[in-house]
């Protein structure tokens, strides 16, 4: 099973290590859909295997956090 997510880096992390795990959730059934270019990271599908891996990344030197996809809107 999959979802949909983002996924932002700390500032810090160099685009080598946005674009390894763009490739590994690539490799791994998901899909990399879009990147940004204000922050550091990218709106993703990716399989719950490979999302288990990246959130034990998260809080750590590399991943400022990860939440799922959704529609935003104010009133």
């Amino acid at each position: 099973m999959s979802g949909n997510y983002i996924v932002v880096f700390k500032k810090d992390v160099s685009q080598d290590t946005i674009d390894k795990h763009a490739n590994e959730i690539n490799q791994n059934g998901g899909e990399v859909q879009s990147r940004f270019g204000v922050i550091k990271g990218f709106k993703a599908v990716i399989p719950d295997t490979y999302l288990t891996q990246l959130q034990s990344l998260q809080g750590g030197s590399e991943i400022d956090y990860i939440e799922p996809d959704g529609t935003v809107s104010t009133q």
